[in-house]
């Protein structure tokens, strides 16, 4: 079994939390920041020392690495030359080539696995520095790792007027086509962390992990991943001329019932300090977001069908309440440590920031109990559409066994 330490204070300094990450288009948690680790000692001679070595050149990069990204993950405008000519880019690729060399000590029931004792600085937890002797505890902190910097990647490509990861124009369809498999991609991480790795660890060190490794959390960055892929998609609907409000009114249906789930899984973890808080104000201010899109998409179409005006109009009055609220706790999700901004309104946002405002008075109820009563019977009448967006498969690649040639770090 493996142990564990977890102190309150890292020693030789705390992480670094920034006050200010610049716009945020998507939600970045933290960067989990691995604290360094002399592969030599417990080892001993159960492996070859170039391969003892190769662990911990490539375990050492990471620290490095991720330690300098670590404060400023959301920026944007990222530069091969910045921080050392350590990107992103070099980061994800680190951890994939450390990743098949890691699982040398876990496959097969290998002895050595709780040898060493993995330690990582958490960014969701009041607890800085969790320390376990388990080696699928180092896997679920690289999977984790990898999806956020997919995250960071995508926020980069979504934000307009920037000329990042190779679009010269952020608003353009491959870019917003290239954030939805990333998105993809990351939920594939996260699925598999949940859902293969989380299994492996012995039920007291799962009941020990940092908040930002528990399965709801994992689980809520999974769906958070999958409705801002979807919600890509609805921006695209709507700016299309040849998608009909039928399969507008779909797509939002699904962001709400994404978000939903995401809220669900993390509304009631204790996440209280910087990151974890901020995280629950995005999750609850998409949630509110995607119910106003999908009410007023419904309203459109009760209008166009033979539904009654009052319904109708009362779900777009709903749609514009939900709006309202969305927009308050939009604002909270930026105020909140560390602080951001929003960037200029694009996709659904700006559609419904137009399009209510003039559709909305025209179609008020008289009566605000005749109002309150359409929309509770409104709720339950929103297409109950089965998720259509899956996380993209993700296998762990083939571990580099000991008798594998050694390729250059």
């Amino acid at each position: 079994m493996g142990c564990l330490l977890s102190t309150p204070d890292v020693a030789g300094g705390a992480r670094r939390r920034p006050k200010n990450i610049g716009e945020s288009v998507v939600f970045v948690p933290g960067l989990r920041i691995p604290r360094p680790l002399d592969f030599a000692q417990p080892l001993g001679d159960g492996l070859s020392k170039s391969l003892v070595e190769r662990l911990s050149a490539l375990r050492t990069r990471i620290e490095v690495m991720a330690g300098q990204e670590a404060p400023m993950t959301t920026k944007p405008r990222r530069t091969a030359t910045q921080h050392g000519g350590s990107t992103l880019t070099d980061l994800q690729q680190a951890l994939e080539d450390y990743l098949p060399v890691l699982l040398g000590l876990v496959e097969n029931g290998n002895r050595l696995t709780h040898n060493l004792r993995f330690c990582w600085i958490n960014q969701e937890d009041d607890v800085e520095e969790t320390t376990m002797s388990d080696s699928w505890y180092e896997v679920l902190s690289v999977l984790h790792l990898m999806a956020v910097l997919l995250l960071s990647q995508t926020n980069s490509l979504l934000l307009p007027n920037k000329a990042t990861a190779g679009c010269q124009n952020t608003s353009s369809e491959d870019c917003k086509r290239a954030s939805i498999d990333i998105f993809l991609k990351a939920a594939g991480y996260l699925d598999f962390a949940v859902q293969k790795v989380l299994p492996q660890l012995p039920l007291e060190l799962r009941n020990d992990l940092p908040l930002d490794l528990t399965e709801g959390v994992l689980k809520s960055l999974c769906l958070q991943a999958l409705g801002l892929g979807v919600e890509i998609q609805m921006g695209m609907a709507i700016d299309s001329i040849n998608a009909t409000l039928a399969v507008k009114r779909r797509l939002a249906c699904e962001m709400a019932k994404y978000w939903h789930q995401a809220h669900e899984y993390i509304k009631d973890l204790p996440l209280a300090n910087g990151w974890g808080e901020k995280h629950k104000l995005f999750v609850q201010w998409k949630h509110i977001e995607a119910k106003a899109v999908a009410y007023y998409l419904h309203g459109l179409i009760l209008e166009e069908g033979n539904a009654s005006a009052d319904i109708a109009a009362a779900a777009l009055q709903a749609a514009e309440e939900y709006l309202k609220e969305s927009k308050k706790t939009c604002e909270g999700f930026h105020m909140a440590l560390p602080s951001s901004r929003n960037p200029p309104l694009w996709g659904a946002c700006k559609y419904l920031a137009e399009k209510i405002p003039k559709d909305i008075p025209s179609k008020t109820i008289n009566r605000d109990s005749q109002k309150h009563k359409l929309i509770m019977q409104i709720a339950p009448a929103l297409p109950d559409f089965a998720l259509s967006l899956k996380p993209d498969e993700y296998q762990l690649p083939s571990m580099d066994p000991p008798g594998k040639p050694e390729k250059p770090v």
